[in-house]
């Protein structure tokens, strides 16, 4: 290549969608984009609900790396490693030795399961899903499992346990919370959730952490850290996730919660970008996928010559758990006001209320999800338009 690329690094939903957004204004610059696995397209949050469809890995896997640079007039490089990033001279140092210099970087690094530190013979036989290789080991595990102890009962855990119950697998969610999708919904809204996914076959454990998994004939034995121990065949770790910020710590580039960055998606490295499940905007680090694809359009015109900030409207994350249907809207960090609830047989209507009365937040439930864009209409973004 003549002229520097832009470099992406990161093949998951980020990492396409600043590609994708980028080649719709800009045909002719080079792009790279580096991946650490197959480099093949797929949806993520697909993983937590694809066993009630039987999908496979390979079912889920929309284009594989070599249509993906097709498509976008790019270089994709599959299982590549950065070793090293010189923000000074700007390139990458990747593993072997490979020196490839970058007009823009775009870190797009998604984020790590968080590893629960637990004791006994069986800690290394839990498993959890990250990506598509994550779940294919998963799915094949599953083979003649009868129960699955799920540890977390946030939305991962609540949208896998579903998940399970069409396969015909018992799943039991264990938590230290005292309801489902604690951090997200008001308690008469956690219970009501509970209720039904309790009616459907879901099993709860909540004030409890699992301390060790051992072995125990063909299954798992969980000890929790009171004492008392429940088996399953399979365990199963959905605690939440941590952005990755090894490769940009180690680049001398601000990092927090996530890799510091502005509303521009910049760091605190010229020309170097972070959009997607690793990247912290203003001290909000949000990994879903409306925040990422309005990261992305952002982005992309920004490295096209036009500054653009991104913009976080009101942003409803759907979660999918069938036996329950849920909508939630968290109010803002640091948000004052309340929760008000209004609960029927088949409803479920959360409003987080501030003190002027205005519509800070909601969480709807069973039929009241049909409400989902009337209210989202009253709720104000982070940075509206």
């Amino acid at each position: 290549m003549s002229a520097a690329p832009l470099v992406v690094v990161g093949s998951g939903l980020a990492g396409y969608a600043v590609a994708r957004e980028f080649r719709k204004l800009d045909k002719e610059t080079p792009l790279v984009v580096l991946s650490r696995d197959h480099g093949g397209y797929y949806s993520k949050p697909m993983l937590s609900n694809a066993l009630a469809g039987q999908k496979t890995a390979a079912s889920l896997l929309m284009k594989p790396a070599e249509k993906m640079a097709a498509e976008l007039n790019a270089e994709v490089r599959a299982s590549v490693s950065v070793e090293h990033i010189d923000t000074a001279a700007g390139r990458l140092t990747l593993a072997g030795g490979e020196v490839l210099p970058y007009r823009d970087l775009v870190l797009a690094l998604g984020a790590d399961p968080i590893r629960v530190s637990l004791g006994g013979d069986a800690a290394d036989a839990v498993c959890s899903v990250n990506d598509l290789d994550d779940y294919a080991r998963f799915s094949q595990a599953l083979e003649g499992a009868k129960s699955v102890a799920i540890l977390g009962a946030g939305l991962i855990g609540c949208e896998f346990a579903n998940d399970l119950l069409h396969r015909g697998i018992a799943p039991t969610v264990l938590d230290l919370a005292d309801g489902p999708l604690s951090r997200l919904l008001p308690r008469e809204a956690s219970d009501w959730l509970r209720a039904r996914l309790e009616s459907a076959g879901v099993a709860f454990r909540f004030g409890a952490a699992a301390s060790r998994v051992d072995h125990h004939g063909d299954g798992l034995t969980v000890t929790l850290a009171d004492g008392n121990s429940l088996h399953a065949d399979r365990v199963l770790s959905a605690v939440g996730l941590q952005p990755r910020l090894a490769m940009a710590r180690a680049a001398g580039i601000a990092v927090g919660r996530g890799i510091s960055v502005d509303r521009l998606l910049a760091t605190s490295a010229a020309h170097v970008w972070a959009v997607g499940d690793c990247a912290e905007v203003l001290g909000l680090n949000l990994p879903y996928v409306m925040p990422l694809m309005q990261q992305s359009r952002a982005l992309a015109a920004t490295l096209c010559g036009q500054p653009t900030p991104v913009v976080y409207p009101a942003m409803p994350v759907m979660v999918k758990t069938p036996a329950c249907p849920t909508i939630v809207c968290p109010p803002q960090p640091g948000a004052t006001g309340g929760w008000e609830v209004e609960a029927t047989a088949d409803a479920c209507e959360a409003r987080f209320v501030g003190a002027d009365g205005a519509l800070l937040g909601f969480a709807l439930l069973g039929a009241a999800t049909a409400k989902k864009q009337a209210m989202a209409a009253l709720v104000p973004g982070a940075w509206p338009v």
